[in-house]
């Protein structure tokens, strides 16, 4: 019963209708590819989905905030700025915007991701909201995305408690690796099939492996290994005092 109840949602709401929720005159076709995740994808033939999106999204997004918080706060030195930042485009973030916005029902799944409750899951809706930022970028142009992404992540930046809630391990690392001076890289590799992969990542200071971590995309990887990191190398800073 509970599986029928499930497939009777299965089919996702009309992208025009959350473009007109947000505002936006954006091509129906870019609105849908943005929507689609590489699970609908390969139930359906194996077309296009929106991870490339995703790629340009994550990259407008970051430069926005930064933009935003550099005019903001003058006063503010690099660190706080960089945890400023982090605060408000990490996976739980993002997560919490494409909830605020009713995101979830628009996304495209395939039917076995669907009924895992991925309109719910955190990983699938923060890479979501990146890609729809990227195709307003593609649709709208630079000006309108910096302004979209202004209207998301401002009511975050006023919020003392998000901000706190929401720092960034990768962001920590980085500033451990600015004050020792050491190189800090990632390696990502995934496993299984397209519509279920695991990825795994490793992080290297000063060409040292110090942290290892896995998640249901490239980015949760990667902040599961930068907090293990930071737990090690917080660890060790213990030992040695």
């Amino acid at each position: 019963m509970t599986r029928k109840r499930n497939l009777a949602e299965y089919e996702a709401k009309d992208p025009a209708a959350l473009a007109e929720t947000l505002g936006l005159e954006i091509p129906t076709s870019l609105l849908t590819l943005a929507l689609t995740h590489r699970s609908w994808a390969f139930e359906n033939g194996g077309g296009e989905n929106n991870e490339r999106l995703e790629f340009l999204g994550d990259a407008v997004l970051g430069l926005a905030s930064a933009e935003l918080l550099y005019e903001r706060h003058p006063d503010l030195p690099e660190g706080q700025l960089a945890r400023r930042r982090a605060a408000v485009v990490n996976m739980h973030a993002l997560a919490s915007i494409a909830r605020e916005i009713g995101l979830g029902p628009y996304i495209r799944l395939g039917k076995g991701a669907f009924l895992e409750g991925g309109r719910k899951k955190e990983s699938i809706l923060a890479d979501t909201t990146e890609a729809i930022i990227g195709a307003v970028y593609l649709g709208l142009g630079r000006d309108a995305a910096r302004d979209f992404v202004r209207s998301l992540i401002t009511p975050l930046l006023a919020d003392d408690r998000a901000l706190t809630a929401a720092f960034d391990n990768k962001t920590r690392l980085q500033e451990i690796s600015a004050a020792s001076g050491r190189e800090l890289r990632y390696e990502v590799e995934s496993d299984g099939p397209d519509h279920a992969r695991v990825f795994t990542s490793k992080v290297f200071l000063g060409g040292e492996l110090c942290g290892t971590g896995t998640g249901g995309s490239k980015k949760a990887a990667q902040q599961a290994a930068a907090a293990d990191a930071v737990t090690s190398l917080l660890q060790e800073a213990g030992a040695d005092a």
